[in-house]
């Protein structure tokens, strides 16, 4: 059984038809995730009609100016298990810096309140990241996204008490820091993603990402890992479950 801790199904233009095929090749958890006020609303509508997924609400760094007004209060769905993806996006800054870090605080702060996990996105930003949340305060279940850092920028987050998300860029041919980083991660703290529909691992890179293809990201780390497939399956499977608060 695989989860796919970071999806955005469905993505604009498409619809629901990739979880069928990711069930196909034995993922049967989903969390797809809110970046602003109407991917949040179809993420929580996708989790309604599915009982095998669940849903975020957020503000992507890259909307931050839109300001948190008109996101859905995550209180009136049970299938809401966390607030973001938010953080800091310096390399794109679709947001200037100052409303960036206001609206990341101001998520920390309500994840916190709501006690839901918290979906942090840094790019180019990790001296920025890390002060901001060590400012507000880590919330009890935190997970760094998409993990592109080093294995220093992973022990920073493992010292948070944060779980580090692995996405398909593991897989790539250039990609010696993640794997560096995987390297250095217990298992108890690894989660696994495909941020459908971005990133697709090798050998579909450049293609349409989807949640089928969360083994194969698996399959990397656990070469990483040195460990069988199946450890990697389980582990983060149960890992997925503790972040979000998800039934066993």
């Amino acid at each position: 059984m695989w989860a796919d801790s970071h999806c955005h199904v469905p993505w604009e233009g498409s619809d629901t038809a990739a979880f069928d095929v990711a069930r196909e090749q034995g993922v049967t958890r989903f969390i797809t995730i809110g970046t602003d006020a109407t991917t949040s609303r179809t993420a929580i509508e996708a989790a309604n009609a599915n009982d095998d997924v669940w849903a975020t609400v957020g503000l992507h760094p890259h909307d931050a100016s839109q300001g948190l007004d008109g996101l859905p209060d995550p209180r009136e769905n049970a299938r809401v298990v966390g607030i973001g993806e938010c953080g800091l996006d310096f390399f794109y800054n679709h947001s200037p810096a100052d409303a960036q870090k206001e609206m990341f605080a101001r998520q920390i702060a309500w994840a916190k309140e709501l006690g839901l996990a918290l979906v942090v996105h840094t790019r180019d930003a990790w001296p920025e990241t890390l002060d901001i949340l060590g400012a507000e305060g880590v919330p009890e279940r935190t997970i760094i996204h998409c993990f592109t850092g080093g294995p220093e920028e992973a022990k920073a987050c493992l010292d948070l008490g944060a779980y580090i998300s692995i996405s398909g860029i593991v897989t790539f041919k250039t990609a010696d820091d993640i794997r560096a980083a995987v390297d250095v991660v217990p298992l108890d703290r690894l989660l696994v993603e495909t941020d459908s529909p971005f990133l697709a691992p090798v050998p579909h890179r450049g293609k349409t990402n989807q949640p089928a293809f969360i083994p194969l990201v698996g399959a990397s780390i656990a070469e990483v890992k040195r460990v069988p497939i199946t450890d990697i399956e389980r582990v983060t499977w149960e890992n997925t479950s503790e972040a979000f608060g998800l039934p066993k």
